[in-house]
């Protein structure tokens, strides 16, 4: 016999030999696997851009500002030189009760085989402001321009208005237009003058919005007590923010929920002048913290809201994100079967049957994302690993032609899925669970391998 073929008999038997090249190879499909979460990931992003346009159309996620009273201020100070510096801007002053009360009407939309969440909400809102503390500003009453106030909503997405927004603010009628005249507060929304000379103790104020939007709906609590009182035909709702509701009840076939939210929760005064709640940096005149009811600029978090998200009740890319966790471990003990087959039963696998073996679990991935996408992702799996599972098996007939051994790759592959499936489905007991599935499967091995002379094997080399 050449050296030839003694290296490559050597090579046919050496059970070290075999453990590096399986070693090797799955190395090598972690390159797929990989890209199995880029292919996810992009298959995601098609279905927000898709989302998006749609929205964008009827209306984004909405957040409801406000009311609020600017009231626009000048005055002149000297500076250190002598010299005559004049001050402008705007003193907000926030209502002392807000209630809104609304209904939540969504509906599910296509855009080619993606669902998008739109909805129609119909809100009342009422209440009142107090008596307004124009001493608690750092700026002379005097300077206050009072019959120049403004009343402001802040509406995220006007594109979703549906109606006018008529006011009744005391005893007078008016209708809001477009346009918030000052940025300090609100980016976009409504507006309109009212007659205010700053002497009134309570003004009473209700109107009515309309409004489309898509995915989720907020609130921002300017009040000195901020109620809303929400319900919907939506029976997987996801509340939001940075305050939970205090009564809720949700159940398949909507929900209702009550939030309260006190002055005392929140991080900004009743009065003050500059950048306002929700908005990015910026240099505003008055951006730094003083005494008096400044609002400083960024002081408060885009989060401060209340609210809640309309979640689909399956998400099947994330269900499919966290499956192909479980890939690499697929694999292992895939390959470790073959392995402990040829090490048993004396039966050969040749490394480019293990490499098809591989690219066939791979595939079980790229099969539940696409059919997820049509059926529910509890079909598609089970679709999925049926077809898979079956290919499987009938190509172990042809490499082992053994029945039994045959039946037993089957065996062991069905196992998993279902293990697997399994761990999908909990939350709170995955790690327990999979950590005890782990420690079975390292024990079975342990017991299976118990009377195997790996040294014996070496010397059969």
């Amino acid at each position: 016999m050449s050296t030839l073929e003694r290296l490559n008999e050597w090579a046919r038997r050496s059970v070290t030999l075999k453990l590096l090249v399986i070693g090797v190879m799955i190395l090598f499909l972690l390159i797929p696997t990989s890209m199995l979460d880029g292919l996810i990931r992009d298959r995601q992003s098609l279905r927000d851009s898709a989302q998006t346009e749609v929205a964008s159309k009827w209306g984004l996620q909405q957040t409801v500002g406000g009311p609020v009273i600017s009231v626009p201020y000048r005055y002149q100070v000297l500076d250190a030189e002598g010299k005559t510096l004049t001050t402008s801007g705007y003193a907000h002053f926030l209502p002392d009760e807000i209630n809104i009360e609304g209904t939540l009407n969504p509906e599910e939309r296509y855009r080619g085989i993606f669902v998008v969440v739109l909805y129609n909400t119909r809100l009342q809102v009422t209440g009142h402001f107090g008596a307004y503390d124009a001493a608690a500003l750092n700026i002379p009453e005097t300077a206050l321009q009072w019959e120049d106030a403004i009343f402001s909503i802040g509406l995220s997405d006007m594109t979703g208005v549906q109606a006018a927004i008529d006011l009744r603010f005391g005893d007078t009628t008016r209708s809001l237009g477009p346009g918030t005249i000052t940025n300090d507060l609100f980016d976009s929304g409504a507006s309109t003058a009212v007659t205010v000379t700053g002497a009134e103790q309570r003004t009473d104020f209700s109107f009515s919005l309309d409004l489309n939007g898509s995915s989720a709906l907020y609130f921002r609590p300017f009040g000195k007590r901020t109620t809303v009182q929400l319900s919907g035909g939506w029976g997987n709702p996801s509340f939001d923010g940075s305050f939970l509701p205090q009564e809720r009840e949700v159940s398949p076939a909507g929900f209702t929920a009550t939030w309260e939210v006190l002055q005392l929760n929140r991080n900004y005064p009743q009065q003050g002048t500059g950048a306002y709640i929700g908005k990015s940096s910026r240099g505003y005149v008055d951006g730094g913290y003083v005494e008096g009811g400044y609002y400083p600029d960024g002081a408060v978090s885009e989060n401060d809201v209340l609210g809640l998200r309309l979640l689909l009740p399956v998400d099947e890319y994330q269900k499919t994100y966290r499956s192909t966790s479980f890939a690499v471990l697929f694999i292992f003990i895939t390959f470790l079967t073959f392995f402990f087959i040829e090490v048993l039963n004396k039966r050969k696998v040749h490394p480019v049957q293990y490499l098809l073996i591989g690219a066939a679990i791979i595939l079980f991935y790229v099969l539940l994302l696409s059919i997820s996408e049509h059926l529910l992702f509890a079909s598609a799996y089970w679709l999925s690993c049926a077809a898979v599972v079956t290919l499987i098996t009938g190509y172990s007939w042809f490499i082992l032609r053994n029945l039994k051994l045959t039946l037993l790759v089957a065996g062991i592959l069905v196992i998993l899925y279902v293990f697997f499936y399994s761990l999908l489905q909990l939350q709170d007991y995955a790690l327990l669970v999979g950590s005890l599935g782990l420690l079975l499967i390292l024990a079975t091995i342990m017991w299976l391998t118990r009377n195997i002379d790996w040294y014996q094997l070496n010397r059969e080399e």
